[in-house]
């Protein structure tokens, strides 16, 4: 993946729409791409048609997505779509806008009842804070990618460990201490930290925390 490892960045900040321009920047090629857009005020990427669905998750901004028979939804930061195979669609924003867009393929697809394809949702809502417990959500996966959102209550955390493919947390709520390989990294709500394939790292929660992950599988 092309992204930084081992510290925590900013989809949002790392990628600020340049004026007058729409830009894209692939961090992961595999069976499932995950793509950078950077939207300017008053830009737009024309509706197609696509063989899979489509993940957006909104980092800034108000992103509008649009379609067939006036179709319209609105995102912003922290909300998310899942677009279905076959769904005429594309992207548009007044203001600018930044997220993150997943091609999820269509085989094997397990999508939450939570989730419902076409309309938006915020991800820290789909999950709620239990006192004294951690709160985990498969919202969508497939053999070779998943994609949680974990709620954790102030004081717990998991233990050190590694996953079996790369990982991007996208943190929602709240604040926690990411271990990696040996080093704390403090991360908020807007923030984001990439885990390397077999890396070993922890999650703590230092206050109330929401987040989502990302995870490959190749």
């Amino acid at each position: 993946m092309k992204e930084k490892t081992g510290e925590v960045f900013s989809i949002a900040e790392d990628n600020a729409p340049v004026p007058g321009c729409t830009i894209s920047k692939e961090v992961y090629n595999g069976e499932n791409p995950v793509i950078y857009f950077s939207l300017a005020k008053n830009s737009d990427i024309s509706a197609e048609i696509h063989p899979y669905c489509k993940m957006l998750i909104a980092a800034d901004g108000i992103l509008e997505v649009y379609g067939q028979d006036g179709y319209l939804k609105k995102m912003n930061a922290g909300d998310m779509i899942l677009i279905p195979a076959g769904f005429q669609v594309g992207m548009k924003t007044a203001e600018g806008a930044v997220y993150t867009e997943i091609s999820v393929k269509k085989e094997g697809l397990f999508m939450n009842e939570a989730v419902k394809p076409g309309e938006v949702f915020n991800l820290a809502e789909l999950v709620p804070y239990i006192e004294g417990k951690i709160v985990n959500m498969d919202v969508v996966h497939n053999d070779k990618m998943k994609f949680v959102v974990m709620a954790f209550d102030e004081g717990t955390g998991l233990s050190e460990h590694a996953a079996p493919g790369e990982a991007i947390i996208f943190a929602l709520d709240g604040e926690a201490v990411i271990g990696y390989e040996g080093k704390e990294h403090s991360i908020k709500a807007g923030e984001n930290f990439h885990f390397a394939k077999e890396g070993l790292h922890s999650v703590k929660a230092s206050k109330r925390f929401k987040m989502a992950l990302l995870l490959t599988l190749e």
